[in-house]
């Protein structure tokens, strides 16, 4: 999962005046014309295409996800691949450490992982979050979602054009006021979950910071998996024309997802009867 890829919206050749001016935009609007200008500047066809080849071959790196596009007879080469790669905000679930395509900020702190080894057996042990692409017929989004560990409930969810720190920490503050708090919360290293804004977050909460190792995406497998499930269950088939409807069309499935979709790993239950029951009886 990577960070939002910082474009220049201000054209140097312009005049002052009109610089200045594109610069006053760029600071009262950045999400929205980020967006507009990484539509303009990518083949939105070679990012769809990229998005099902990794979902379904996680473990391919940039190098092969370039093969399959020159293969298909799609023109583009491994750096433009590994340029489309950040913005998707992929990375090849390698089991070992290899080149990684998130990016995290060099000024913020890094956290162990703590789930080595660590057995899952209660809800609210440990919750994950993670940020996925959404293509919409005349662009894209990003998906981020918390996940707990053991019921594989979805606790909150929220789909923006833009990915960054407000994204992570809305949605983490959505899903403490409904569910209390976890005893460890596991990310990648990427900007959006290293910000002080998200640590400080976790850290008034009295909540553990666990972070996967560099390059190694898969020690958020839980996650990876439902982005998995949704894109070829709702995404893929539902070809959504605009943000406002894919936000309805999500809410709908995971909504399914959590009350109505049997898992085998929980005795054939949905995930937030599971979670409730637990709590249920503690009471």
């Amino acid at each position: 999962m990577s960070g939002l890829i910082k474009l220049s919206l201000v054209d140097p050749e312009l005049p002052i005046s009109v610089t200045r001016q594109c610069a006053l935009l760029e600071i009262k609007n950045r999400t929205s014309l980020y967006y507009k200008k990484a539509v303009k500047l990518i083949d939105q066809s070679i990012l769809n295409r990229m998005d099902e080849i990794y979902t379904e071959s996680p473990y391919y790196g940039y190098r092969r996800i370039h093969q399959v596009l020159i293969r298909e007879g799609r023109t583009v080469n491994p750096k433009q691949v590994l340029k489309l790669m950040r913005i998707l905000g992929i990375q090849a679930l390698y089991p070992k450490k290899k080149r990684n395509t998130s990016i995290a900020d060099a000024n913020h702190a890094k956290y162990p992982y703590l789930l080595k080894g660590l057995k899952v057996t209660i809800p609210n042990q440990v919750w994950a979050s993670d940020i996925t692409y959404i293509r919409l017929n005349n662009g894209f989004a990003y998906l981020c979602a918390i996940i707990d560990l053991y019921t594989r409930s979805i606790l909150s969810w929220k789909l923006s054009f833009a990915m960054d720190e407000s994204l992570t920490v809305s949605v983490l503050n959505e899903a403490l006021s409904v569910y209390g708090k976890p005893e460890i919360f596991n990310s990648d290293q990427g900007s959006q979950y290293t910000a002080q804004g998200f640590i400080n977050t976790l850290t008034k909460h009295n909540i553990s910071i666990s972070m996967d190792s560099k390059g190694r995406a898969i020690d958020n497998i839980f996650i990876e998996r439902f982005w998995r499930t949704i894109k070829y269950d709702n995404i893929y088939p539902s070809s959504y024309e605009t943000l406002k409807d894919a936000r309805a069309g999500i809410e709908k499935y995971i909504h399914k997802y959590n009350y109505h979709r049997l898992h085998s790993s929980l005795g054939y239950k949905p995930p937030l009867k599971v979670y409730s029951e637990y709590f249920e009886k503690a009471a």
